[in-house]
């Protein structure tokens, strides 16, 4: 299996949940996206689905 280079921006992940919960008839708040984001990631993370690498800026 060859190994594939992935970028996850938590943002991204944020606003793709914002669009599919307002078309389900939910609106949540900034901080929720942020929170459900994070758990996604986290969720990635744990299930070895990605790595997580810290990029110096």
């Amino acid at each position: 299996m060859r190994e594939l280079e992935v970028f996850i921006d938590t943002e991204e992940i944020a606003e793709f949940f914002f669009h599919e919960l307002v078309k389900r008839g939910y609106v949540p708040t900034e901080e929720e996206l942020e929170e459900i984001a994070d758990i996604t990631f986290e969720y990635l993370i744990e299930k070895s689905i990605i790595d997580e690498e810290v990029l110096d800026e």
